[in-house]
């Protein structure tokens, strides 16, 4: 097993996907394009050449070509691409779980960026950003016209580097002017908090930090409800649109204590790889219930599938997203990055999970807002055009719901995994039982 191989699933909700990262040539070599591909390659050339010279208004050359590789890849599925140097680059910084930036939470607003909240000990909170703030101005550039990326893209930068931000206030007669240094913002990929007698984690993506902030939180835990008290553990995949892949597996190896997790199939046979899991189980075989809805994708996906098909957690909720291919990112120095699906993905019973999802073992519908209502919110891997077909995929698709509700009192499915913790309610599904395992062998 290669635990090193930095395999990067992120979900399909963020327009991004399942990815490895390759250095150096391809282990394979595909056999050399025929007479009539370069023939085609020469037309590609010849029309190049005619829209350069003679369109009405001179091109932007270098876009023509990403339009060009770019149209290539997505004729192939929906998750291959090309990432220019600055994609690349963000890649990289969502994965490592860290950058250069303010601390805050935001969204989109009437044209401006709103402060959903700022993260505790960051240079926002210091400077006094307060949740519900609306972003005007970005060292005297107006906010409006951009857009959220663009935005963000101006607050992040280097650490110990100032930003003025014009802020609007609620029951401030004029704008305020802040003055913020820029540090390191380190993205916890782990919130947790107890609920009385029941520990709760959620992760919200699979970084760099997602093991670590994991064992923090499970401690942490330990801490605050004493051994004898502890009923057990939710952990809260939904929304989670996926990450590192070797993340995924310290995430299941942590509650398993042995056999195979995940595994890898790419277009050769024998292009196999399997991730197993290891003796150990951080919460001593405590019960588990694992949350999951159509915004549980890829790598959350991993997790969801392995706990399940080892008969080490219930999993509740409803069908996940289906996201079970595998890009390799391939880096292509000053020219960004390639990012090319080569394998699909495989829980331990030997199902694929592309086109299909983690099928809850309880479905529990989350009820919609009304401003939701009869909007279309169940769209899945098996709805996306061109997406390859899964072994297991089947004609209900895949995805649900994406929506969980804000305040944990309207928290539906949170609730029925309490209940069942603490024994208020029962079902046949709950607690697993790990001798009825059926894994491939």
């Amino acid at each position: 097993m290669v635990r090193k191989l930095s395999l990067l699933f992120a979900g399909a909700l963020m327009g991004a996907t399942a990815m490895s990262v390759v250095y150096g040539a391809p282990s394979t070599v595909a056999n050399a394009a025929g007479s009539d591909t370069y023939k085609q390659l020469a037309i590609f050339g010849d029309v190049f050449e005619r829209v350069r010279a003679q369109y009405v208004t001179p091109p932007e050359e270098k876009a023509l070509v990403e339009s060009a590789i770019n149209g290539m890849l997505s004729s192939l599925d929906p998750h291959s691409s090309y990432l220019n140097p600055e994609a690349a680059k963000d890649m990289r910084v969502q994965t490592k779980g860290e950058f250069g930036g303010l601390g805050i939470e935001v969204t989109m607003e009437n044209e401006l960026v709103k402060v959903i909240t700022p993260i505790d000990d960051t240079p926002a909170a210091r400077a006094g950003v307060r949740a519900g703030d609306f972003i005007a101005q970005i060292d005297g550039e107006e906010v409006r016209g951009l857009t959220l990326n663009d935005a963000v893209e101006k607050m992040r930068g280097l650490v110990n580097t100032p930003i003025k931000l014009t802020i609007l206030r609620e029951g401030q007669d004029k704008p305020l002017e802040i003055t913020i240094v820029r540090d390191i913002i380190k993205v916890k990929a782990v919130k947790f908090r107890v609920e009385d007698d029941i520990g709760y984690m959620k992760i919200t993506s699979f970084t760099e930090k997602t093991s670590d902030d994991l064992q923090t939180a499970i401690d942490a835990i330990k801490k605050q409800i004493p051994e004898d008290k502890l009923k057990g553990y939710v952990l809260d995949l939904r929304l989670n649109p996926g990450g590192l892949l070797d993340q995924a597996v310290n995430v299941s190896d942590a509650f398993l204590d042995r056999g195979e997790i995940v595994s890898t199939r790419g277009r050769d046979p024998k292009d196999v790889t399997r991730f197993d899991s290891r003796p150990g189980d951080m919460i001593d075989g405590k019960p588990l219930i694992v949350l999951v809805n159509g915004g549980s994708a890829s790598a959350s996906e991993i997790v969801a599938g392995a706990l399940q098909d080892h008969r080490r957690a219930t999993v509740l909720g409803t069908q996940s997203f289906g996201k079970g291919s595998v890009q390799t990112i391939i880096p292509m120095g000053e020219n960004g990055a390639l990012r090319l699906t080569t394998a699909l993905y495989y829980t331990p019973s030997g199902k694929s999970i592309q086109g299909k999802g983690i099928t809850p073992d309880i479905k529990v519908d989350q009820p919609l807002p009304e401003e939701l209502e009869g909007r279309d919110v169940s769209r899945g891997e098996s709805d996306l055009r061109g997406h390859i077909k899964g072994a297991e995929e089947g004609s209900e698709g895949s995805g649900s719901a994406a929506y969980v509700p804000p305040d944990p009192k309207d928290d539906v499915q949170l609730s029925a995994a309490e209940d069942l913790l603490r024994g208020k309610t029962s079902n046949p599904a709950f607690p697993p039982n790990p001798d009825k395992a059926v894994l491939n062998q």
